[in-house]
């Protein structure tokens, strides 16, 4: 099969070739991918320390060719997104069931491929804030895939929603479009505390945006893209005025059980349109080098889309 193979000698370190096609385990589905989307994560970092020849990738979308041998899982024909720790890249793709999910007959895979590392993370850190109806929320690092996501979910489930985002005059409206109520620079411009914060930066950030969480509130850590270590000066960790009971929380995202569902509701929140995949670059796989150089300049503010052609 043709896959984008990691390739030191090539542009951006990838270029189109052979490779064997995997060989599915019983509990896994072969999918033929026709999109995949690029994550700033596995571009930055995944790709820098894998070896030539490997195939990579976490997200990918298309239709179920060869249903798993143990009768888990959907049946071939079926529109799927899928997760996994690598394998993307390719035309054929082998994956665990636990990490497919349906999609509606007629969706769009491109617009799918983008949900399962930018859309699930989005609605996993939401439900480690709690039921959002009529809570603050803040949300750092918004102008990416995740923050996107997160920016639109936090709003249909009822929360008052605060982007962050270094350059509020340049992304302010578009923020504001996908479902924000308030557009900021950094968090400590805020006039009130929040209830909850998905931060997607970490460093600096992180620490200024748990100072502003109101009693009981949750910052879910998600994101590291400041490359910074967390400092937190004396009495940031006090839990007296007002700062009882407040929390942060991690989570490994391939770590988590019952992914199928929520892949499958993201899936249908986009196809009827409650959702926008925010792709902000989108083209043939032989053009993947272009996108990986424009995501890691940060020329991308939402998701590069692959289509395999």
């Amino acid at each position: 099969m043709r896959a984008l193979l990691v390739d030191r000698s090539a542009p951006a370190g990838l270029r189109l070739g052979q490779t064997p096609d995997p060989e599915p385990a019983p509990h896994q589905a072969l999918i033929r991918v026709a999109a995949t989307s690029f994550n700033h994560g596995e571009i930055r970092h995944v790709l820098e320390n894998a070896p030539d020849g490997a195939v990579l990738g976490w997200d990918a979308a298309g239709i179920v060719e060869q249903a798993a041998a143990d009768g888990s899982g959907p049946a071939v024909g079926t529109p799927v997104t899928t997760l996994g720790p690598d394998g993307a890249w390719a035309e054929l793709r082998a994956v665990d069931t636990g990490l497919i999910g349906t999609a509606p007959a007629g969706t769009d895979p491109g617009a799918i491929s983008t949900i399962p590392v930018a859309g699930a993370t989005a609605l996993r850190a939401l439900h480690r804030i709690g039921p959002l109806l009529g809570k603050r929320v803040l949300v750092t690092g918004a102008t990416g895939g995740t923050g996107r996501y997160a920016v639109q979910l936090a709003r249909l489930g009822g929360a008052h929603v605060i982007a962050c985002t270094g350059n509020p005059e340049a992304y302010g409206d578009g923020l504001r479009a996908l479902g924000a109520h308030e557009v900021v620079a950094e968090p400590g411009v805020l006039g009130a505390p929040v209830d909850g914060v998905v931060d997607l930066v970490g460093g600096r950030q992180l620490v200024d945006a748990y100072q502003v969480l109101a009693e009981r509130g949750t910052l879910v850590a998600v994101g590291h893209a400041a490359g910074e270590s967390e400092h937190f000066p004396f009495g940031a960790l006090f839990g007296d005025q007002g700062r009882h009971d407040r929390s942060i929380a991690t989570f490994f995202l391939l770590g988590c059980t019952g992914l199928a569902p929520d892949l499958a509701w993201l899936s249908a929140r986009v196809f009827a349109g409650e959702l926008d995949p925010q792709i902000s670059w989108r083209g043939s796989w032989g053009k993947a080098a272009e996108a990986a150089e424009a995501l890691l300049g940060r020329r991308l503010h939402g998701k590069a889309v692959l289509e395999l052609d």
